[in-house]
């Protein structure tokens, strides 16, 4: 049995569902997002409240039912909250710009250019920081992740761009005789 799947969403004040077949928008302050359910989960908005329901028992539809229902829950708390990520370069010279495009000086030759997507926030508050911010859950964390991606961290002394708390488990370096 899902448990996700069953618990219900409560919509916020100044959130507004929409339902057209499949697909679903989700308007709040923050903004809009648009997202295309399966057919198979069946989606009850009463008073304020989002239930999810599933046709079968089978396992690919019990997955479904919990995705779908978080995939909501998302969208919601995008619209309301907005979600955010931080990224920290850490190396001697390392560094990020933002001058229409994203900059990253990570210890190659020449520095990495990146597009910064049009529905996201980015900002540099210091050199070595980057701040994403967006109202889709899946958009921040796939842009930071190809931020992260560019030079993810090293096991040995721990250099790369990595996510503002995440620990990097460092290996021993060779020993002499």
């Amino acid at each position: 049995m899902s448990r996700i799947g069953y618990k219900t969403v409560t919509i916020p004040a100044g959130v507004e569902v929409k339902r057209d077949g499949n697909d679903v928008t989700v308007k709040g302050p923050k903004g809009e997002i648009t997202r295309t359910f399966s057919p198979i989960i069946t989606m009850n908005v009463s008073e304020g409240e989002v239930n999810f329901d599933r046709s079968d028992n089978n396992n690919k539809t019990r997955a479904l039912h919990g995705t779908t229902r978080a995939n909501f829950n998302n969208m919601v708390e995008g619209v309301t909250k907005g979600f955010s990520k931080t990224l920290k370069l850490v190396g001697v010279g390392y560094r990020a710009q933002l001058k229409g495009k994203l900059i990253l000086s990570v210890g190659y030759s020449n520095p990495v250019e990146m597009e910064v997507p049009s529905n996201l926030k980015v900002e540099v508050p210091d050199n070595n920081t980057i701040k994403i911010d967006g109202i889709s859950k899946q958009e921040v964390g796939d842009f930071a992740a190809e931020i992260r991606a560019v030079r993810s961290p090293e096991p040995y002394k721990g250099k790369g761009i990595r996510y503002e708390n995440e620990h990097i488990t460092l290996k021993e370096g060779k020993t002499g005789k």
